[in-house]
This record gives structure tokens, C-alpha cells and sequence, in this order.
């Protein structure tokens, strides 16, 4: 019960459910998108604070919780940002083995390496 108050104002399933599920979709996509496009690592990060509003809004359309909120606008913008992070990092990776295969190499889902005996 106490976690279901910490991030929804009504229930954790409608929170799950529109923010994690719906908005964190968007923001994965998102941040896949502007990864893509070789934008910076802020970028993501700015542009989920207008999804965040988005979100908050269809919470109080929806389901009639607040509003202005400051603390679950909060709430929303880390899960998002969380989100749009995950894959922006994902895809960068992705892009930087293979558009640099000569050079890097995976060293797991987050990270890449320079190739043994480039030199």
C-alpha cells in the first residue's frame, strides 16, 4: 500500500499502466529516435519534461487525481527519463558497433569497447 502512495495518487495499477507502460513506451521510443539522429545525451532528458506534462494531464483527465502536482510530476519525469535513457544508450551502442565495426566491439547492452590490437 505505502509504494502504491509513492507513485500514484488513486492506484499503482493505473500509474503502472499509463506511466511505465504507455508514457515509458513513448519515451523508450523516443529516446531510440533521438539516438538515431546522433543527438546529444541531454537531449532526451529535456524533451520527456513535455511527455511528463502529457502524462500528468492524462492522469487527471482520466482518472481524476491532480493535476499540479509537484511531487508525481516528479515521479513521472524520473520514470520517463529512466525510459528515454534505456534506449537512447541502447541504440547508441547498437550504432556505434556496427556503423564502427572495425574499431569497436560490444562489452555488454550499455557499453562498447575499442577492439583488441587496433593500433
Amino acid at each position: 500500500m505505502q509504494l502504491a502512495r509513492l507513485v500514484s495518487e488513486s492506484n499503482f495499477w493505473i500509474f503502472f499502466f499509463l506511466t511505465v507502460v504507455f508514457g515509458g513506451g513513448a519515451a523508450f521510443l523516443a529516446g531510440r529516435a533521438l539516438a538515431q539522429k546522433w543527438r546529444p545525451m541531454w537531449q532526451p532528458v529535456v524533451y520527456m519534461l513535455p511527455l511528463a506534462m502529457a502524462v500528468r494531464f492524462f492522469h487527471y483527465a482520466l482518472f481524476e487525481e491532480t493535476l499540479i502536482s509537484p511531487y508525481y510530476f516528479v515521479v513521472d519525469s524520473l520514470v520517463l527519463i529512466a525510459a528515454a535513457l534505456f534506449g537512447y544508450r541502447l541504440k547508441r551502442v547498437s550504432q556505434m558497433t556496427s556503423q564502427y565495426r572495425w574499431i569497436y566491439e560490444k562489452a555488454g547492452p550499455f557499453a562498447w569497447r575499442e577492439r583488441q590490437g587496433n593500433g
